[in-house]
C-alpha cells in the first residue's frame, strides 16, 4: 500500500449524543477512546495533519466552538474532553453521513497532498463506511484502525469494517499494527 502523505479524520467524536440510541454508542466510544487517543499521539508526533470531520448535528448555524460546547454538556463529554481539537488541527462541519458531501474535505486533503486517509470515529456502519467509500472512489488509500471506530451495534461496526477491508481495500488492522 502506498503511504506517502497520510492524513488522519475523526469522524463525528464532537457529538453531543442527543439521539435515542446514543447509550449504546457511548458504550463503544468508551471502548475505543484509549487506541485513538494513542493514534492521534502517534500522528501529531509524525507531523500527520489530524482533521475533525463532524456532523452539524442539525445546528445549521453552528461553527466548532459551539459544537465542542454542546458536546461537552452531553453524556459522552468525558470522552469528548480526551480529544478537544489542538490549535493546528482542521475542523470541517458536515451535513450528512459522509466527510465529503458538501464541505472542503476533498479540497484540503488535495492541498496537504494526503494520499492515505487514516478514518477513525462513530458510527462505523454509517459515517465512517461512507466517508470511507467516498474517499475510495477518489482514489485516496484507506486505513481504518479497528479499535478506533464503533457503531451502535458491535456486530454492525464488525460487518463494516469487513466491507471496508474487503471491497474498499483498508487496512483495519489495531492502531498500534498500523505503520505511520
Amino acid at each position: 500500500m502506498k503511504n506517502d502523505n497520510k492524513a488522519l479524520l475523526i469522524i463525528d467524536m464532537i457529538n453531543p449524543l442527543q439521539f435515542s440510541k446514543a447509550g449504546l454508542l457511548l458504550n463503544g466510544i468508551k471502548q475505543m477512546i484509549h487506541p485513538l487517543t494513542c493514534l492521534m499521539d502517534r500522528a501529531r508526533k509524525q507531523g500527520i495533519p489530524i482533521i475533525y470531520v463532524n456532523d452539524n448535528c442539525g445546528r445549521w448555524a453552528s461553527n466548532r466552538d459551539d459544537l465542542i460546547h454542546a458536546a461537552l454538556e452531553g453524556p459522552g463529554a468525558e470522552a469528548v474532553r480526551q480529544l478537544l481539537p489542538d490549535p493546528e488541527d482542521y475542523f470541517i462541519i458536515k451535513p450528512k453521513h459522509s466527510g465529503f458531501f458538501a464541505t472542503p474535505l476533498h479540497a484540503l486533503l488535495h492541498d496537504l497532498g494526503a494520499d492515505t486517509l487514516i478514518l477513525t470515529g462513530v458510527a462505523g456502519n454509517l459515517c465512517v463506511l461512507f466517508t470511507a467509500n467516498d474517499a475510495y472512489m477518489r482514489d485516496f488509500h484507506l486505513m481504518v484502525p479497528q479499535d478506533c471506530c464503533a457503531s451502535n451495534v458491535k456486530e454492525d461496526n464488525d460487518y463494516a469494517l469487513r466491507m471496508m477491508h474487503q471491497v474498499l481495500g483498508a487496512d483495519t488492522r489495531r492502531q498500534s499494527e498500523l505503520e505511520l
